[in-house]
Protein backbone atom coordinates (compact mmCIF):
# COMPACT_ATOMS: atom_id res chain seq x y z
CA UNK A 1 0.00 0.00 0.00
CA UNK A 2 1.15 3.22 -1.06
CA UNK A 3 1.94 5.62 2.41
CA UNK A 4 1.86 9.70 1.67
CA UNK A 5 3.74 11.72 4.44
CA UNK A 6 1.57 14.87 5.08
CA UNK A 7 2.79 18.33 6.43
CA UNK A 8 -0.09 18.40 9.36
CA UNK A 9 1.37 22.07 10.10
CA UNK A 10 0.87 23.40 7.03
CA UNK A 11 -1.51 25.75 5.42
CA UNK A 12 -3.77 28.62 6.52
CA UNK A 13 -6.75 26.18 7.94
CA UNK A 14 -4.36 23.86 9.69
CA UNK A 15 -3.95 21.28 11.25
CA UNK A 16 -8.07 20.59 11.38
CA UNK A 17 -8.23 20.95 7.75
CA UNK A 18 -5.58 18.91 7.01
CA UNK A 19 -6.06 15.80 9.57
CA UNK A 20 -9.78 16.15 8.32
CA UNK A 21 -8.45 15.63 4.62
CA UNK A 22 -6.42 12.74 5.94
CA UNK A 23 -9.13 11.08 7.03
CA UNK A 24 -11.30 11.58 4.36
CA UNK A 25 -8.71 10.47 2.04
CA UNK A 26 -7.61 6.50 3.44
CA UNK A 27 -12.00 6.92 3.45
CA UNK A 28 -12.19 7.00 -0.25
CA UNK A 29 -8.46 5.89 -1.74
CA UNK A 30 -6.19 2.88 -0.75
CA UNK A 31 -3.42 4.83 0.77
CA UNK A 32 -2.25 5.10 4.46
CA UNK A 33 -1.02 8.68 5.71
CA UNK A 34 2.09 9.51 8.21
CA UNK A 35 1.12 12.66 9.65
CA UNK A 36 3.65 14.95 10.31
CA UNK A 37 3.58 17.70 12.94
CA UNK A 38 2.93 18.63 16.57
CA UNK A 39 1.65 15.29 18.34
CA UNK A 40 -0.80 17.15 20.37
CA UNK A 41 -2.09 19.13 17.83
CA UNK A 42 -2.60 16.85 15.32
CA UNK A 43 -4.24 13.97 18.01
CA UNK A 44 -6.56 16.68 19.09
CA UNK A 45 -8.65 17.04 15.63
CA UNK A 46 -7.73 13.30 14.92
CA UNK A 47 -10.01 12.19 18.00
CA UNK A 48 -12.55 13.61 16.62
CA UNK A 49 -13.30 11.24 13.88
CA UNK A 50 -13.34 7.53 13.71
CA UNK A 51 -10.82 6.04 10.99
CA UNK A 52 -9.00 2.88 10.47
CA UNK A 53 -6.11 3.39 13.08
CA UNK A 54 -3.51 1.19 11.04
CA UNK A 55 -4.01 4.09 7.99
CA UNK A 56 -2.64 6.60 10.03
CA UNK A 57 0.06 7.46 12.18
CA UNK A 58 2.25 10.47 13.57
CA UNK A 59 5.33 11.82 13.36
CA UNK A 60 6.15 13.75 16.01
CA UNK A 61 8.53 17.40 14.94
CA UNK A 62 8.22 20.62 17.28
CA UNK A 63 9.01 22.77 14.91
CA UNK A 64 6.93 24.70 12.27
CA UNK A 65 8.13 27.18 9.09
CA UNK A 66 5.39 29.78 9.18
CA UNK A 67 4.08 31.40 5.48
CA UNK A 68 5.98 34.83 5.88
CA UNK A 69 9.61 33.32 6.89
CA UNK A 70 12.33 33.58 4.79
CA UNK A 71 12.39 30.05 2.90
CA UNK A 72 16.19 29.31 3.11
CA UNK A 73 16.81 30.33 6.14
CA UNK A 74 14.05 28.46 8.14
CA UNK A 75 15.15 24.73 6.50
CA UNK A 76 18.51 25.67 7.75
CA UNK A 77 17.63 26.66 11.44
CA UNK A 78 14.30 24.58 11.76
CA UNK A 79 15.88 20.77 10.80
CA UNK A 80 12.90 19.27 13.19
CA UNK A 81 10.15 21.16 10.87
CA UNK A 82 7.06 19.20 9.57
CA UNK A 83 8.14 20.31 6.64
CA UNK A 84 11.76 19.26 6.64
CA UNK A 85 10.82 16.12 9.22
CA UNK A 86 8.18 14.84 6.10
CA UNK A 87 11.14 15.62 3.09
CA UNK A 88 13.61 13.40 4.85
CA UNK A 89 10.97 10.43 5.20
CA UNK A 90 10.52 10.59 1.34
CA UNK A 91 14.31 10.59 1.27
CA UNK A 92 14.49 7.21 3.70
CA UNK A 93 11.96 5.93 1.69
CA UNK A 94 9.84 5.00 4.56
CA UNK A 95 6.83 7.00 2.31
CA UNK A 96 6.10 7.18 -1.45
CA UNK A 97 5.59 10.93 -1.63
CA UNK A 98 5.04 14.04 0.45
CA UNK A 99 2.10 16.72 0.29
CA UNK A 100 2.36 20.03 1.78
CA UNK A 101 -0.03 23.37 1.99
CA UNK A 102 2.91 25.15 3.64
CA UNK A 103 5.33 27.78 2.84
CA UNK A 104 6.22 26.74 -0.92
CA UNK A 105 9.54 28.85 -0.82
CA UNK A 106 10.12 25.88 2.12
CA UNK A 107 9.21 23.00 0.25
CA UNK A 108 10.99 23.52 -2.82
CA UNK A 109 14.05 24.78 -0.55
CA UNK A 110 14.18 21.44 1.71
CA UNK A 111 12.86 18.98 -1.20
CA UNK A 112 15.72 20.32 -3.37
CA UNK A 113 18.49 20.29 -0.59
CA UNK A 114 17.00 16.91 0.94
CA UNK A 115 16.59 15.17 -2.28
CA UNK A 116 18.37 16.76 -4.72
CA UNK A 117 17.49 17.26 -8.53
CA UNK A 118 16.92 15.24 -11.44
CA UNK A 119 20.39 14.56 -13.18
CA UNK A 120 20.60 17.12 -16.16
CA UNK A 121 17.65 19.11 -14.80
CA UNK A 122 18.97 22.51 -12.92
CA UNK A 123 15.51 23.97 -11.05
CA UNK A 124 12.29 22.43 -9.93
CA UNK A 125 9.40 24.03 -10.97
CA UNK A 126 5.47 23.57 -9.98
CA UNK A 127 3.37 22.15 -12.83
CA UNK A 128 -0.52 22.14 -12.12
CA UNK A 129 -3.30 20.41 -14.64
CA UNK A 130 -6.21 23.12 -15.64
CA UNK A 131 -9.49 22.76 -17.24
CA UNK A 132 -9.94 24.23 -20.97
CA UNK A 133 -12.40 24.24 -23.49
CA UNK A 134 -10.82 21.68 -24.89
CA UNK A 135 -9.83 19.12 -22.09
CA UNK A 136 -7.03 19.84 -20.05
CA UNK A 137 -3.51 21.39 -20.08
CA UNK A 138 -0.50 21.30 -18.18
CA UNK A 139 1.56 24.94 -17.06
CA UNK A 140 4.96 25.19 -15.37
CA UNK A 141 6.53 26.89 -13.66
CA UNK A 142 3.65 28.32 -11.06
CA UNK A 143 6.03 29.70 -8.44
CA UNK A 144 9.00 27.47 -7.40
CA UNK A 145 11.44 29.47 -9.37
CA UNK A 146 10.84 33.35 -10.11
CA UNK A 147 14.17 34.05 -11.33
CA UNK A 148 14.85 31.29 -13.77
CA UNK A 149 16.78 30.89 -17.03
CA UNK A 150 15.64 30.10 -20.40
CA UNK A 151 17.34 27.12 -20.35
CA UNK A 152 15.19 26.14 -17.16
CA UNK A 153 11.91 26.82 -19.10
CA UNK A 154 13.52 23.99 -21.69
CA UNK A 155 14.08 21.19 -19.22
CA UNK A 156 10.42 22.36 -18.02
CA UNK A 157 9.06 21.54 -21.14
CA UNK A 158 10.69 18.15 -21.30
CA UNK A 159 9.77 17.01 -18.11
CA UNK A 160 5.77 18.77 -18.92
CA UNK A 161 6.08 16.65 -21.86
CA UNK A 162 6.84 12.88 -19.97
CA UNK A 163 4.28 13.96 -17.23
CA UNK A 164 1.42 15.04 -19.97
CA UNK A 165 1.82 11.92 -22.14
CA UNK A 166 1.78 9.84 -19.12
CA UNK A 167 -0.97 11.29 -17.23
CA UNK A 168 -3.30 12.53 -19.91
CA UNK A 169 -1.98 10.35 -22.60
CA UNK A 170 -1.56 12.64 -25.20
CA UNK A 171 0.88 11.52 -27.91
CA UNK A 172 2.76 14.46 -28.85
CA UNK A 173 2.13 17.34 -26.22
CA UNK A 174 2.08 20.78 -28.17
CA UNK A 175 3.71 23.41 -26.25
CA UNK A 176 3.62 27.57 -25.80
CA UNK A 177 5.51 30.41 -24.35
CA UNK A 178 3.40 32.57 -22.09
CA UNK A 179 3.89 35.85 -23.40
CA UNK A 180 2.12 39.37 -24.21
CA UNK A 181 1.16 38.62 -28.03
CA UNK A 182 1.81 36.06 -30.33
CA UNK A 183 4.99 37.72 -32.04
CA UNK A 184 8.08 36.26 -31.88
CA UNK A 185 9.84 39.86 -30.94
CA UNK A 186 6.91 40.48 -28.08
CA UNK A 187 8.03 40.24 -24.78
CA UNK A 188 11.02 40.92 -22.57
CA UNK A 189 14.86 39.18 -23.64
CA UNK A 190 14.08 36.24 -21.36
CA UNK A 191 10.91 35.66 -22.95
CA UNK A 192 12.39 36.18 -26.89
CA UNK A 193 15.58 34.12 -26.31
CA UNK A 194 13.49 31.49 -24.46
CA UNK A 195 11.50 31.50 -27.82
CA UNK A 196 14.55 30.60 -29.85
CA UNK A 197 15.63 27.50 -27.69
CA UNK A 198 12.18 26.30 -27.38
CA UNK A 199 12.10 26.44 -31.48
CA UNK A 200 15.60 24.78 -31.96
CA UNK A 201 14.24 21.82 -29.44
CA UNK A 202 12.76 18.88 -30.07
CA UNK A 203 9.83 19.88 -28.52
CA UNK A 204 6.44 20.31 -30.61
CA UNK A 205 7.09 24.11 -29.90
CA UNK A 206 3.57 26.31 -31.67
CA UNK A 207 5.08 29.59 -30.04
CA UNK A 208 4.15 32.31 -28.19
CA UNK A 209 0.60 32.12 -26.40
CA UNK A 210 -1.54 34.98 -24.55
CA UNK A 211 -2.97 35.07 -21.24
CA UNK A 212 -6.11 34.43 -23.03
CA UNK A 213 -4.88 31.00 -24.35
CA UNK A 214 -4.73 29.40 -21.00
CA UNK A 215 -8.04 28.30 -20.78
CA UNK A 216 -8.94 28.17 -24.55
CA UNK A 217 -6.62 24.71 -24.76
CA UNK A 218 -4.84 26.09 -27.68
CA UNK A 219 -1.76 23.81 -26.35
CA UNK A 220 -1.54 21.16 -24.30
CA UNK A 221 1.94 22.90 -22.16
CA UNK A 222 2.09 26.15 -21.10
CA UNK A 223 5.72 27.13 -20.23
CA UNK A 224 6.00 30.69 -17.57
CA UNK A 225 8.20 31.85 -15.35
CA UNK A 226 7.46 31.44 -11.49
CA UNK A 227 7.12 35.07 -11.08
CA UNK A 228 3.96 35.29 -13.95
CA UNK A 229 2.74 31.44 -13.36
CA UNK A 230 1.80 32.22 -10.06
CA UNK A 231 -0.12 35.62 -10.79
CA UNK A 232 -1.59 33.46 -13.84
CA UNK A 233 -2.75 30.86 -11.25
CA UNK A 234 -4.11 33.44 -8.20
CA UNK A 235 -6.07 35.59 -10.69
CA UNK A 236 -8.00 32.58 -12.47
CA UNK A 237 -8.33 31.56 -8.99
CA UNK A 238 -10.36 34.44 -8.10
CA UNK A 239 -11.79 34.83 -11.07
CA UNK A 240 -13.42 31.58 -11.04
CA UNK A 241 -14.48 32.32 -6.95
CA UNK A 242 -15.92 35.41 -8.18
CA UNK A 243 -18.19 34.02 -10.89
CA UNK A 244 -19.33 31.10 -8.88
CA UNK A 245 -20.28 33.85 -6.59
CA UNK A 246 -22.17 36.15 -9.31
CA UNK A 247 -23.94 33.14 -10.48
CA UNK A 248 -25.21 32.40 -7.26
CA UNK A 249 -26.36 35.98 -6.18
CA UNK A 250 -27.91 36.57 -9.62
CA UNK A 251 -30.03 32.87 -9.56
CA UNK A 252 -31.05 34.22 -6.21
CA UNK A 253 -32.32 37.83 -7.36
CA UNK A 254 -35.29 36.82 -7.69
CA UNK A 255 -37.99 34.40 -8.20
CA UNK A 256 -37.26 32.64 -11.80
CA UNK A 257 -33.80 32.69 -10.95
CA UNK A 258 -34.57 30.51 -7.78
CA UNK A 259 -36.52 28.16 -9.75
CA UNK A 260 -33.76 28.18 -12.60
CA UNK A 261 -31.33 27.26 -9.94
CA UNK A 262 -33.56 24.07 -8.65
CA UNK A 263 -33.81 22.93 -12.64
CA UNK A 264 -30.25 23.08 -13.11
CA UNK A 265 -29.49 21.47 -9.95
CA UNK A 266 -26.88 18.78 -11.75
CA UNK A 267 -25.77 20.63 -14.55
CA UNK A 268 -24.98 24.20 -11.95
CA UNK A 269 -23.02 21.32 -9.37
CA UNK A 270 -20.82 20.09 -12.29
CA UNK A 271 -19.96 24.14 -13.42
CA UNK A 272 -19.27 24.40 -10.03
CA UNK A 273 -16.54 21.22 -9.82
CA UNK A 274 -15.26 22.18 -13.16
CA UNK A 275 -14.19 25.89 -11.76
CA UNK A 276 -13.02 24.67 -8.49
CA UNK A 277 -9.17 24.79 -7.61
CA UNK A 278 -9.55 22.57 -4.60
CA UNK A 279 -10.72 19.47 -7.11
CA UNK A 280 -7.09 19.77 -8.72
CA UNK A 281 -5.79 19.43 -5.41
CA UNK A 282 -2.01 20.43 -5.70
CA UNK A 283 0.89 20.75 -7.91
CA UNK A 284 3.89 18.46 -8.87
CA UNK A 285 6.92 19.77 -7.93
CA UNK A 286 9.18 18.57 -11.20
CA UNK A 287 12.81 17.95 -11.05
CA UNK A 288 12.78 16.66 -7.72
CA UNK A 289 14.20 13.16 -7.11
CA UNK A 290 10.76 12.43 -5.72
CA UNK A 291 6.75 12.69 -5.39
CA UNK A 292 6.52 15.80 -3.84
CA UNK A 293 3.09 18.34 -3.98
CA UNK A 294 2.76 21.72 -3.19
CA UNK A 295 -1.24 22.72 -2.53
CA UNK A 296 -2.62 25.15 -2.03
CA UNK A 297 -2.16 27.36 1.16
CA UNK A 298 -5.96 28.08 1.65
CA UNK A 299 -6.70 24.72 0.97
CA UNK A 300 -9.80 23.02 2.17
CA UNK A 301 -10.09 19.71 3.80
CA UNK A 302 -11.19 18.72 -0.20
CA UNK A 303 -8.05 20.67 -1.49
CA UNK A 304 -5.73 17.98 0.90
CA UNK A 305 -8.04 14.95 0.17
CA UNK A 306 -7.37 15.39 -3.28
CA UNK A 307 -3.49 16.56 -2.80
CA UNK A 308 -2.95 13.58 -1.86
CA UNK A 309 -4.90 11.96 -4.49
CA UNK A 310 -2.63 13.54 -7.00
CA UNK A 311 0.43 12.07 -5.09
CA UNK A 312 -0.97 8.92 -5.05
CA UNK A 313 -1.32 8.63 -8.66
CA UNK A 314 2.38 10.39 -9.52
CA UNK A 315 3.36 7.10 -7.74
CA UNK A 316 1.25 4.86 -9.10
CA UNK A 317 2.49 6.57 -12.92
CA UNK A 318 6.08 6.73 -11.64
CA UNK A 319 6.35 10.11 -13.16
CA UNK A 320 9.64 10.69 -12.21
CA UNK A 321 11.12 6.99 -14.20
CA UNK A 322 9.10 8.72 -17.08
CA UNK A 323 10.57 12.37 -16.72
CA UNK A 324 13.52 10.49 -16.61
CA UNK A 325 13.65 8.75 -20.09
CA UNK A 326 12.33 11.95 -21.87
CA UNK A 327 15.55 14.10 -20.08
CA UNK A 328 17.86 11.52 -21.64
CA UNK A 329 16.26 11.01 -24.88
CA UNK A 330 16.24 15.18 -25.02
CA UNK A 331 18.86 16.26 -23.09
Amino acid sequence: MIRVALDAMGGDFAPSCVVEGAVEAIREYDISITLVGIREKIEFYLDRFKYKKEKIEILSCPEIIGMHESAAIAVRKKPNSSIACGINLLKEKRVSAFVSAGNTGAVVCAATLYLGLLSKIERPGIAIIIPTLKGKSLIIDVGANIDPKPVHLLQYGIMAQAYVKSILDVGLPSVGLLSIGEEEIKGTEFVRETNRILKESNLNFIGNVEGRDIFSGKCDIILTGGFAGNIALKVTESFAEAINEFLKRQLKSNLLGKVGLLLLGKNLYQFRRSIDWSEYGGGLLLGINGIVIVAHGRSSSKAIKNAIRVAKEEVQNKVNEKITEEINQLL
